[in-house]
């Protein structure tokens, strides 16, 4: 067997990946950098070794069954996993990657943890992202975050469905959208009855999605008497006895295969704890959401990695025409051309995740704009850089294992996760005409890089003219939002990245000086460097 590349395996996924560590050095500050590389470092390691990899392959290859009844006909309303699936799970959480908001550095710390195990698997990070998002809506209701915040941050890993006082970590869900409203919640039908006791309701209505439906509570919307309102609904009432939770079926996805999405009903039985007040729904479950929505970025960032670097390890062992493939002028373009849209989605991705370890004024006001617009911008592009590093491996990387279409299959998920594109963008102009401090915050990030480089200083000004006009802003919607995290992009390389990483990505991002499609960058340009710095090395 000849000019075969060898497997992309027993190699450190964090060490390999300079645009991270460069990123986790920046932020993270200097006692607490060494306890964060190595933590990091172990869970790079893990994420590169052929058991992880093993473990991604079987948990999408046996996907969630759904178990309704027992064997003598009692309602269970379960979900059946692959033990592989509980490995990657419980190996997640071990790692820290539901807890972000007690440690230093704790939102850089577990986005580069999360980027790192992402790339074995991206269908159980659903329930990590979920269950470390729960923890600000819940602290509407301190009572409530009291007991289940301990258990959501936790490093311990129980599938077992008990009651919360019996169980030392737990990992939650959400359930937003119905059948007739999808993104338009206000529209939902889902009924919330007070009962007796303060801030307990009866919940009637269904759910059309509910992420991660084995989880042991859930955060949904319902209209109480005083409006759309959110509500926690565990799985397990405190008496042991199972909730009215009706998994009515399991969603049949393009991707995503390893993790249960469901469709489900609330019976008129189906107990829950008020979270915040009656017809603040919306405003306590954004908190949440904006959470997630910042795992999008880093899980799409994630998916872009690990495909640009199959593409790279391909490319540096596989020989055609005499040379090896990624010597080739043609191929080494279209590789620095994809190295680079990589680095700028993780760049961006541990920027907003600094931003909130920051936690001032300015920064939420920064957040408040660039989490929109980062996740409309690099959800987009994912899809379309996966399909061009399957393409690096010629009719390979068409055959399932090479795990290259599992990450095609998985790419455009993000874009639809928590608002798809059009939600996005409008948030972005909710944003910009409600929030005057959001623009600020992002004109003053953005600033910092100016007479930098003459293409970058010539897209603010260009941004600058499209923010003035206001003339039919919602059918521009999109193209300013593309604009928007562009040029945020840019600046962000130009201040941190390598010159010659900077300089592809202005010239082909911000100075037109590149085709549509990947692989049409400048021949001038240090492309060599670029696609040398991203490639990951694995020690013989």
């Amino acid at each position: 067997m000849t000019n075969q590349p060898p497997p992309l395996t027993g190699y450190d996924v964090f060490a390999a990946d300079p645009a991270l560590t460069e990123g986790v050095a920046r932020y993270v500050a200097g006692e607490h950098l060494g306890a964060a590389r190595e933590e990091l470092g172990r869970l790079g390691q893990a994420a590169g070794s052929a058991q992880a990899q093993r473990w991604g392959e079987q948990a999408n290859a046996y996907p969630p069954v759904l178990r309704t009844h027992d064997r003598y006909g009692h309602r269970i309303d379960e979900v059946e996993f692959h033990p592989a699936w509980h490995r990657l799970l419980g190996h997640a959480v071990t790692a820290g990657l539901t807890d972000a908001w007690g440690r230093p550095h704790g939102h850089v710390r577990r986005t580069a943890g999360f980027l790192v195990w992402t790339q074995v698997e991206a269908g159980h990070g659903c329930p990590l992202s979920m269950t470390h998002a729960a923890v600000p809506a819940l602290r509407a209701e301190p009572e409530l975050a009291a007991v289940w915040e301990p258990l959501l941050t936790s490093r311990v890993y129980e599938a077992e469905l008990r009651p919360a006082a019996r169980k030392t970590g737990a990992l939650a869900g959400m359930a937003m959208t119905e059948k007739q409203g999808g993104s338009d919640v206000r529209a939902n039908t889902t009924r919330a009855e007070p009962l007796a006791a303060a801030g307990e309701y009866a919940l009637t209505g269904h759910k059309w999605f509910c992420s991660a439906p084995m989880s042991d509570a859930f955060l949904v919307l319902a209209q109480a008497p005083g409006g759309l309102t959110c509500f926690l609904l565990p799985r397990v009432l405190p008496d042991g006895t199972r909730n009215a939770f009706r998994l009515q079926r399991l969603k049949d996805k393009l991707g995503n295969r390893s993790n249960a999405s469901a469709e489900v009903e609330f019976d008129g039985r189906t107990w829950a704890r008020r979270v915040g007040e009656e017809g603040r729904g919306v405003a306590t479950i954004l908190e949440m959401v904006a959470a997630t929505r910042l795992d999008c970025v880093t899980a799409s960032a994630a998916v872009m990695r690990q495909a640009v670097a199959q593409a790279l390890h391909h490319t540096a062992h596989r020989k055609a025409f005499g040379r090896r493939l990624a010597e080739q002028p043609l191929m080494r373009n279209v590789l620095a051309d994809l190295a680079v849209e990589s680095e700028a989605a993780t760049t961006l991705a541990l920027r907003l995740a600094a931003a909130y370890d920051g936690g001032t004024a300015r920064d939420r006001a920064f957040l408040r704009l660039a989490v929109p617009a980062a996740k409309y911008w690099v959800t987009k592009r994912c899809t379309p850089l996966v399909a061009e590093a399957l393409e690096c491996l010629g009719g390979n990387g068409y055959v399932e294992e090479s795990g290259l279409p599992r990450l095609l299959r998985e790419a455009p998920l993000n874009s639809i996760w928590e608002g798809a594109g059009n939600v996005q963008a409008l948030d972005v102009l909710r944003a910009l005409r409600r929030e005057p401090a959001a623009l600020d915050a992002y004109l003053s990030e953005i600033g910092a890089a100016r007479g930098a480089d003459h293409r970058l200083d010539r897209a603010i000004r260009g941004l600058l003219t499209e923010l003035a006009d206001l003339e039919g802003i919602e059918a521009r919607a999109r193209r300013l939002t593309e604009r928007l995290a562009l040029v945020l992009q840019g600046a962000l390389l130009v201040r941190y990245a390598p010159p010659e990483v900077a300089d592809v990505f202005c010239a082909a991002r911000l100075g037109g000086d590149a085709g549509a499609a990947f692989g049409t960058l400048p021949h001038t340009l240090d492309l060599a460097a670029v696609v040398e710095r991203a490639r990951p090395v694995v020690a013989e």
